[in-house]
């Protein structure tokens, strides 16, 4: 995929864009907003099995008596919160580009 690249920590492509949006030529532009809407049309269904994973640790950590492994698990939800609210940033990403091309 040549404007975008995959992001281990998300699970999905993100763009890569080398030039300014506005230098791209319309045909480009319109192929890259394609692309990230089938992208982007993913991102729920992604946070939601992040969110099915922080549940399980979630319910771990109330059972877990360890300092060390309390920690661990506490660090690895924050993690997943943290991809979450990415998540959520990206899929508004499409919501700005729309309205670039409209004005």
């Amino acid at each position: 995929m040549r404007y975008f690249e995959f992001d281990e920590r998300l699970g999905i492509h993100i763009p890569k864009l080398e030039d300014e949006w506005e230098n791209y030529n319309s045909e480009v532009r319109s192929d890259i907003l394609l692309r990230w809407e089938q992208i982007r049309g993913i991102i729920p269904d992604r946070i939601h099995k992040l969110e099915a994973v922080i549940i399980v640790k979630q319910n771990q950590l109330d059972q877990e008596d360890d300092f060390l492994t309390s920690c661990r698990l506490n660090s690895e939800i924050a993690d997943l919160a943290s991809t979450i609210n990415d998540l959520h940033l990206w899929f508004r990403v499409n919501q700005d580009l729309e309205a670039k091309i409209h004005h």
